[in-house]
């Protein structure tokens, strides 16, 4: 038994000039009319193995003699199900399904909701089974016919390709194997994932059965035959399938590489595939119960793409708007970061940022992230880029009280920029300043004591529970699960781990505890002329274990072995004059504080519901999965469309017209626009805040 198919392993390539063999005269028969006559005894089965034997064997009579694995339900679910959790693939990733046969996976994952899944297979006949089956059943799938070893596809494509069911190492050598792990590591996109299902060869090399007999039906039996190739590197397979009324249908000869986990290991590392895992094991689960062959069991590996996006090429006279984007330094220190490195998850979602980028249309990006020379680099692009998008929120040499010296260095050499200049960014780094502003507007403040690191003692104004946290920083900070106090000494021991773990000597704040709800709010635009309101999202605690504080702190965002790393978040639901103060507070702060292009607001509502303002972050966190793109989803746009929102708004601002000729900040019937009214959300800004 082979095993799925799947070959897209085609092509012309493997001795093409090879006169066609003794096997397959016999096969044709005069006219192609007369049944096959079989060849009788063979000493040696690898002499009549064609190197190009996947080109004929994968049709009609494949699906009968496979058909207890191939074209089981129950098997394809199941596999679909250890697949999908291996891979964590989601429903808007581009998936390739490489050597698909007749689509029984692709099929499936169309079937569960995935919307862009392709397969590509190098058996006609398969391709057009899986067509037609896609059709009946109103699937929008691409399936096509071509060679795994030269894909159809541009670099960077896919975000996952799966070659299953056994079906790589068909090639007479394994040059034409890594052949096709080199085109999966080009059309994958970086941090992309390849998943291989093949046979465990060390397996088989010491238990495949040199004979074996299987009824496929009650009209169809399959004889086969087995043996070691010279080199003991593959299995050769013999199948004289034979109708009891026809006589034989087809002698057939083919060869598959046993693949053991070192040598897959090894090849995939010399295809530029990182982080290979194996996954255990797959045993089949066959109704028919007889002959599994190369299928009885099976490796499951992973490997990832490390590497960088190719670079786009744009046509010669296409307009098109040269930006630089600046970036927090990997190389060096963050110890806002747990190790106080750049790990993984931060290259992935600076690699996740830049595939966003290659989506606009018009624009050239270029990054800058080594900070020793970055000065001297943005010096060198005076006056040849259009502006730069400033994403360092870690701040010059990864220091965040060096924030605002990329935006003030810009001013000097007068080069524009996206996001707030470097007065707003030093303000809104100042917690107990930004309450000042904010109670003296009229918008709504926890109440809160300043503590200074020369303090002897602390007299708190009012009654526990208390919230314990850094005066000066982002990303929380020092903000744990210790920082919710209820006493005088949970107090002083939280202000000691901030000093004594975090390192901070600066001033710390206490605020009273506020028990309702966390909200945000995002703000793309510059009001009061072109903005948008992204819709307001509160955090949902209820995976939370019950006695630990509802917060969403340091461990929440860098943590992944703490509870709090899978908090969600959610529409918030508030009444329509919770939500009046709470945006209404958000605008007046976005113009007092001279917050520029895009910003976020965290409040919180006290026990009787009343949201009072926690903080003001201006160039908030840009990543895929933060708060600001989680409400852009909410509102309909994709992580690429929030980007391009935050661009327009800079480009509006400096003067810029919109390259695309659109705008996502207003009059597309979507969010707030300029004038504060709302279409979708019904929000009405036009009553005072309560004092």
């Amino acid at each position: 038994m082979l095993g799925k198919n799947v070959d897209a392993f085609c092509s012309r390539g493997v001795n093409s000039i090879m006169k066609k063999s003794s096997v397959e005269k016999h096969q044709r028969g005069k006219n192609n009319k007369h049944p096959t006559k079989s060849l009788g005894p063979v000493s040696n089965l690898e002499e009549y193995v064609p190197p190009d034997w996947w080109r004929r064997i994968f049709n009609s009579l494949y699906l009968k003699t496979d058909a207890d694995v191939v074209d089981d339900q129950k098997i394809t679910s199941q596999e679909v199900n250890l697949f999908s959790s291996i891979l964590k693939i989601s429903q808007d990733d581009r998936i390739l399904d490489l050597c698909c046969g007749q689509g029984r996976h692709s099929l499936e994952l169309a079937r569960r909701g995935f919307k862009y899944v392709e397969g590509i297979d190098r058996s006609q006949y398969l391709i057009q089974k899986a067509k037609a089956q896609a059709k009946k059943e109103g699937l929008t799938i691409r399936f096509r016919e071509g060679d795994a070893r030269k894909l159809p596809y541009s670099p960077d494509t896919f975000d996952a390709v799966m070659i299953l069911g056994n079906s790589f190492g068909y090639f007479e050598t394994t040059h034409d194997d890594l052949r096709v792990l080199k085109e999966v590591h080009r059309v994958l996109k970086p941090w992309g994932k390849v998943l291989i299902d093949v046979a465990d060869g060390e397996f088989l090399r010491n238990n495949f059965q040199p004979r074996s007999w299987e009824w496929i039906d009650k009209k169809h039996f399959v004889v086969r035959e087995r043996s070691l190739s010279a080199d003991g590197q593959r299995l050769i397979s013999r199948e004289i399938i034979t109708n009891v009324e026809k006589g034989t249908l087809a002698d057939q000869f083919y060869a598959e590489r046993l693949y053991t986990k070192e040598s897959i290991s090894n090849l995939l590392k010399t295809a530029g595939l990182n982080s290979t895992t194996f996954h255990g094991e797959i045993f089949t689960d066959s109704q028919r119960n007889q002959d599994l062959g190369m299928m009885e069991r099976r490796l499951i590996v992973t490997s990832v793409v490390r590497k960088d996006w190719t670079p786009t090429k744009r046509k010669s006279k296409e307009e098109v708007r040269n930006v630089v984007v600046v970036l927090g330094d990997p190389h060096k220190p963050d110890r806002l970061k747990p190790g106080s490195v750049f790990d993984d998850d931060d290259l992935y979602t600076i690699d996740q940022m830049k595939d966003a980028l290659r989506e606009l249309k018009g624009y050239n990006f270029t990054y800058l992230n080594n900070h020793d020379t970055l000065l001297q680099d943005l010096t060198k692009i005076k006056g040849k880029v259009d502006y730069v998008f400033n994403l360092c929120d870690e701040g010059l040499y990864n220091d965040p009280r060096k924030e605002l010296h990329i935006p003030a260095f810009l001013e000097q050499l007068n080069i524009p920029y996206t996001g707030s200049g470097p007065q707003c960014l030093a303000h809104c780094y100042d917690k107990s300043l930004v309450r000042g502003v904010a109670k003296e507007m009229g918008v709504p403040v926890a109440k809160a004591i300043f503590i200074t690191s020369g303090d002897a003692t602390v007299d708190l104004t009012f009654r526990f529970p208390a919230m314990v946290k850094p005066n000066f920083g982002d990303s929380s900070f020092g903000i744990t699960q210790k920082s919710v106090v209820n006493n005088s000494e949970e107090l002083l021991n939280a202000v000691s781990d901030i000093r004594d773990k975090f390192g901070y000597n600066k001033p710390i704040l206490v605020e009273e505890f506020l028990p309702g709800k966390e909200i945000t709010v995002g703000i793309i635009g510059n009001p009061p002329e072109s903005y948008r309101v992204l819709p307001i999202v509160e955090e949902d605690y209820s995976s939370l274990p019950e006695g630990l504080p509802r917060i969403c702190g340091y461990e929440a965002k860098w943590l992944p072995d703490s509870p709090y790393w899978n908090l969600t978040s959610k529409i918030a639901e508030l009444p329509d004059e919770t939500k009046n103060i709470i945006v209404k507070g958000s605008l007046m702060l976005f113009e007092r504080l001279e917050v520029r292009d895009y910003c976020r607001f965290d409040w919180r509502l006290d026990a009787k519901g009343n949201p009072k303002l926690l903080e003001v972050n201006p160039n908030p966190g840009w990543c895929w999965d933060g708060h600001m793109a989680k409400m852009a989803k909410i509102a309909g746009m994709s992580y690429a469309e929030m980007i391009e929102a935050i661009l327009q708004a800079a480009e509006q601002r400096i003067g810029l017209r919109p390259i695309n000729g659109k705008s996502l900040l207003n009059g597309n019937g979507k969010g707030l626009n300029g004038n504060g009214k709302s279409k979708e959300q019904h929000t009405v800004l036009v009553s005072p805040l309560p004092k």
